[in-house]
């Protein structure tokens, strides 16, 4: 989809991002609905916003049981000529039979450069669970490669849906 014939998508998307919530722009046209369009202040001097233009998508698996975790590798490489940014997400997407999932019924967290995990925050949007893209951007210069390793635990029973990780490529 280019963005261009889309203004109130794109809109949306760089609202979206700018606000905090950077994650919703994977979470399906709902947010075209939710986010107040007219209320956005623009920046003139702060340059172009990055929006996702398109996802490299990951294996997708069920969420685990409760009391158990799933680990993701995420792994993207800038092949082209130009740097390119990016930026790892973890989507959750509830049981299309409901309840919608809430920050709660997961544990994000992502592997460290000295091998420590971090928590990752979890947000929430139309029963999708996602990681913010904006805190997570990267800039790849070309030839240069990300690998990022998150896991995704369950506290708790009662937790139903599917874990998608991918990486949003940024323009």
């Amino acid at each position: 989809m280019s963005l261009t014939k889309y203004p109130l998508v794109a809109a949306s998307l760089v609202l979206a991002l700018s606000s905090g919530l950077g994650g919703v722009a994977g979470a399906g046209p709902a947010i075209a609905n939710t986010v107040p369009v007219a209320s956005a202040a623009v920046d003139e001097d702060a340059g172009p916003a990055l929006v996702p233009v398109d996802f490299v998508d990951m294996p997708a698996r069920a969420l685990p049981a409760a009391g158990h975790s799933h680990t993701f590798v995420m792994a993207y490489r800038n092949d082209s000529s130009a740097d390119q940014i990016v930026a790892p997400q973890i989507l959750v997407e509830s049981s299309d039979a409901g309840p919608f999932l809430a920050p709660t019924d997961v544990r994000a967290e992502r592997w460290s450069a000295d091998g420590s995990r971090v928590t990752v925050p979890v947000g929430s949007q139309t029963g999708t669970l996602f990681t913010d893209l904006v805190a997570a951007q990267r800039t790849l210069h070309p030839g240069e490669s990300l690998t990022e390793r998150y896991r995704v635990t369950v506290p708790s029973s009662g937790a139903v849906g599917t874990v998608q990780p991918h990486v949003a490529l940024c323009g």
